[in-house]
């Protein structure tokens, strides 16, 4: 039976911090609950358990057509015959098997840590006759040499949290460069999973297929949730910074490890504040920024709400309310008398004001500037979260140190993995399995390696 509704979100720059953790049993009640407010045609309710990008792309007004249209094809609904929930992808999933006239169907209810809707489809149910295949699952890159490298469990401490992690060494006698990866906003596992993709294990392999260590580790928000904050303001300190500066701490201690060559390697969130990590850690020999933002995180959602939103090619009035509701969240942030211990209300996620007052003095390319170590900055030319106007203020920003280098890639998306033609990406991109480009780990490894070279 053809898929009725499919809907990937697509990553915002700002996600959850510290709200509280679901449970198994909370996600099965979560699933069930929807699939009855579905049949009792309670489509506000539905669509009030949304994240942003659903309300986007599946507003109010839509729902009813969605429904009927299933229906139409299936007939009346029964009952519901079983729940369980997965995680599996960085989502929880729960899968609400229902009975309808003419088919059997799982419905497919995908939410993230807090128990927001992030994506909701139907399909043949698992053990039904002409039932669709399993979902695309990570597979390794071609690039990938698993002879050359092996892969140990490890964790990494930081105070009182302590984070699953995993490192990869190449398989050589001699001591090796090494990088820690770090992570976007939001909860991220050590992968940095998104949808069938993993760009952070694809780095790792194909990092440490060129005789380089790589330490990733799940994030402080993911492994402890609420839990995550300490008992100062919660601040990027506790999201990011003090666990990356852990991480390398630790590599250090690593024998296999070439102690004056350990970098950080950020990703969005992760590649503006990694500018910020150097600063505080000269242990650090080197920073890889990919796709980071240079500009205020509240001004990046007010404009990727309106690119999603603009996807519709009409205006709707949800599209609006979503707008205006991007644009209060950037007037409270920026406000003068905003106090550390306000909170904001980010699409339903409450997050301390103390986060965004602490990122007003920071100028990611300023700090950069001011390092006195090797740069590397990549960007994806269809990158929808972080664009080329954050790409030019890197740029210009460290126009005049020699020690840096850019690198532009105009078919990768975030991920930087390819696209289809010249536009934006959508948030279908995401969806679709892929690997983070080879020509991307292979520069990366280059300019790592350049820059081992020139030290000795």
């Amino acid at each position: 039976m053809k898929m009725l509704c499919k809907v990937v979100s697509v990553l915002i720059l700002l996600a959850t911090y510290y709200s509280p953790r679901l449970q198994a049993q909370d996600f099965e009640a979560i699933g069930k609950g929807l699939i009855n407010q579905l049949v009792a045609r309670q489509f506000d309710q539905v669509e009030s358990q949304f994240d942003a990008q659903m309300k986007a792309a599946l507003p109010v007004s839509k729902i009813p057509g969605v429904w009927d249209s299933l229906l139409g094809q299936a007939g009346a609904f029964k009952t519901i015959v079983s729940t369980r929930v997965t995680e599996r992808q960085g989502l929880h999933a729960a899968i609400v098997t229902c009975e309808f006239e003419h088919a059997t169907l799982d419905a497919k209810i995908y939410m993230d840590a807090q128990g927001q809707v992030k994506g909701l489809f139907f399909e043949p149910a698992s053990n039904a006759p002409g039932a669709a295949p399993a979902a695309a699952e990570w597979t390794a890159p071609s690039y990938a040499k698993p002879d050359s490298f092996h892969e140990r469990d490890t964790t990494v401490i930081s105070g009182r949290w302590e984070l699953p992690g995993s490192l990869i060494l190449p398989n050589t006698k001699t001591t090796v460069p090494a990088v820690v990866l770090i992570q976007g906003s939001g909860p991220h596992d050590q992968d940095e999973s998104l949808g069938p993709n993993k760009p952070f294990k694809d780095l790792a392999y194909g990092l440490a297929s060129q005789n380089i260590a790589v330490l990733r580790y799940v994030k402080r928000t993911q492994q402890y949730g609420a839990d995550s904050k300490s008992d100062a303001p919660f601040t990027v300190k506790d999201e990011v910074t003090d666990d990356a500066i852990a991480a390398v701490a630790l590599l250090a201690k690593m024998p296999e490890v070439n102690k004056k060559q350990i970098y950080i390697l950020g990703h969005s969130l992760g590649g503006m504040l990694a500018p910020r990590i150097a600063a505080e850690d000269p242990q650090v020999a080197g920073i890889i920024i990919l796709a980071g933002n240079t500009r205020p995180l509240e001004k990046l959602v007010v404009e990727q709400v309106k690119y999603i939103a603009g996807l519709t090619g009409t205006e709707t009035p949800e599209n609006k309310k979503q707008i205006d509701k991007a644009e209060s969240i950037a007037a409270q942030v920026e406000s003068p008398s905003l106090k550390p211990d306000a909170v904001v209300d980010f699409f339903g996620a409450p997050i301390q004001a103390s986060y965004f007052i602490d990122l007003r003095n920071y100028d990611p390319g300023k700090v950069a500037a001011s390092l006195k170590i090797p740069i590397l900055v990549l960007q994806g030319g269809r990158d929808i979260q972080v664009t080329n106007a954050d790409f030019d203020t890197w740029k210009s920003g460290l126009a005049n140190d020699p020690r840096a280098t850019f690198k532009f890639y105009p078919a990768y998306n975030h991920l930087f993995m390819t696209g289809t033609g010249s536009s934006p990406a959508t948030p279908d991109d995401y969806a679709v399995a892929g690997n983070v480009s080879e020509d991307v780990v292979n520069d990366i490894a280059h300019w790592i390696k350049s820059n081992a070279a020139a030290a000795h």
